[in-house]
């Protein structure tokens, strides 16, 4: 673990100009720029997402990136909208749509068309030739095959490292959950960063852990996220009369194996006697806990995300809490677009953790400080210093 010499303000450094590619809310971008980086451009196809972005003051390009790229090959269009020459790009960012290779439904993997997008990433990079890349994405992809009908083959995360390998990119890769860089809230995500150069990139190092003897180290709990904003929750969805019916049984940090005995099977419909755990049916959060992963709308059944001790969905505010939004951040479109935006994002702190760790690398490793993690994953990372 490297010691660096001392913390500076970065006020006066370079702006570190970043494109970002599936920019959506701008979670990771807004990480990105609390450590100090200069995002000059996003891109998204999204109508909202792209509302979002130049609401809050922030430049977008809209569009189809397949689109984009087939038009102006070159990426000129990126270049034109950030204000930017080729050269002066230090990093190109992004997070493909991540359906295809999520571990929640069927995956389709390479052979779905949205699992195409990660390739319009490679493009970018290879036409711009950014000093170091961020890709990130959900953790299906660790364990996908490239073919869903050949288990056997290639793994979707070693051909994707081969295609940056190929363009001259030396990477490295974990699995991290954003709960250990001091989100309040458990969500784990593959990260892949690249550098062009050869430096010496590295995955960050959990700063917050379940056990620690400095609290402000300690995992941040939904209590922390939107203790103070009960009074003043803001628009929210609301539950079917049924489920809220059976809401009402339930306490705080409870789910389904809450109910009474006599309403469950009731309750649970067809899903009583499926197999899985089922955890996110009639799931009320706990004040005490991180909250568990945020997902494009918190009413649907399967994955409830109910308020610790009202019954009703967190509200947009709320989501945008735990992902660590600032208040000040405007979202546009209906409550059901904002909830999307919110539940696809990155979430800011652990954009921050990456940042700090290109600045760190671009600086010489002395003025900003980092801790660097060994290793593939935080897990073995974890087993050791949970006990602190």
């Amino acid at each position: 673990m490297s010691k660096c010499k001392k913390v500076v303000s970065l006020s006066n450094t370079p702006a570190f100009p970043v494109v970002s590619l599936f920019s959506g809310a701008m979670g990771l971008d807004l990480g990105l720029i609390a450590a100090g980086l200069h995002v000059a451009v996003s891109q998204d196809y999204d109508k909202w997402c792209v509302e979002t972005i130049r609401r809050n003051g922030h430049v977008a390009v809209e569009g189809d990136i397949r689109q984009l790229v087939t038009d102006e090959p070159d990426c000129s269009f990126l270049l034109r909208a950030g204000r930017l020459r080729r050269e002066d790009v230090f990093a190109v960012v992004g997070g493909p749509p991540c359906q295809s290779f999520s571990t929640a439904g069927k995956r389709k993997g390479v052979e779905d068309a949205r699992g195409t997008l990660y390739e319009q990433f490679l493009h970018v990079v290879t036409a711009i030739r950014p000093r170091f890349f961020v890709m990130e994405n959900v953790k299906g992809l660790t364990s996908m095959p490239s073919d869903p009908a050949d288990k056997l083959s290639t793994p979707v995360l070693e051909v994707m490292l081969g295609h940056f390998k190929k363009i001259g990119y030396h990477t490295v890769h974990s699995l991290v959950d954003a709960v250990h860089y001091g989100t309040p809230q458990f969500r784990e995500r593959l990260v892949i960063i690249g550098s062009r150069d050869n430096e010496a990139i590295f995955v960050p190092a959990p700063t917050h852990f379940h056990m620690h003897q400095n609290p402000d180290m300690r995992w941040r709990t939904l209590h922390d996220a939107i203790a103070d904003i009960q009074d003043d929750s803001g628009p929210h969805a609301n539950f079917t009369p049924k489920i809220a019916k059976y809401l009402k049984m339930v306490p705080e940090g409870g789910n389904w194996r809450s109910l009474p005995a006599n309403v469950t099977a009731e309750a649970m419909g067809g899903a009583y006697r499926s197999g899985g755990g089922k955890v996110g049916f009639y799931r009320r959060l706990s004040f005490s806990e991180p909250a568990p992963t945020l997902v494009t709308t918190p009413i649907q059944k399967a994955t409830v995300l109910c308020h610790p001790r009202e019954t009703r969905p967190l509200s947009v505010k709320e989501y945008a809490r735990i992902q660590q939004f600032p208040d000040t951040w405007k979202f546009e479109g209906k409550v059901t677009d904002c909830y999307r935006q919110i539940g696809n994002a990155v979430p800011v702190p652990l954009g921050r953790a990456i940042g700090q760790m290109l600045l760190s690398v671009a600086l010489g490793n002395s003025e900003v400080r980092v801790r660097r993690m060994r290793g593939t994953s935080v897990h073995d990372k974890m087993r050791k210093v949970s006990s602190l």
